[in-house]
């Protein structure tokens, strides 16, 4: 009995810790806007909209929309080869930045709120985690 007592405690413990470090999809988002500021605008441009051809659109993506998982991934690990984007065709190499789960995880929440995308699922740092090459 002492046992299951001490396992349904830490397990309340563990799970209040992860709720407390949950950040508010607000406060992620605007920690995702420094992070595109420092790493995606080159490419992808303030607006998001990127450049024909060259580097696919951020802003109303279907591609974005319809595979957050490989986007996730794009950001982890890079991205390379062939992608369709709103229709019209990319043949790219998309660099690793070298963030970390956290980092990916806001500027995924960031990028799928704003410019026309409205996504209702939220990124968290542990889904990213979870992702793998």
């Amino acid at each position: 009995m002492k046992l299951f007592v001490g396992i349904i405690g830490l397990f309340i413990i563990y799970e209040g810790t992860w709720l407390y470090q949950k950040k508010p999809l607000e406060q992620s988002i605007a920690d995702g806007k420094e992070i595109y500021n420092d790493f995606c605008v080159q490419c992808h441009l303030d607006n998001g909209e990127g450049v024909s051809g060259v580097f696919p659109p951020l802003a109303k993506s279907d591609y974005l929309l319809n595979n957050i998982e490989m986007s996730i991934r794009a950001l982890k690990y890079g991205l390379s080869g062939t992608i369709v984007v709103n229709g019209e065709e990319y043949d790219g190499v998309m660099q690793n930045q070298g963030l970390d789960n956290l980092e990916i995880a806001d500027v995924m929440n960031f990028i799928l709120n704003n410019w026309g995308n409205e996504s209702k699922e939220i990124i968290t740092e542990n889904q990213v985690a979870n992702i793998n090459e």
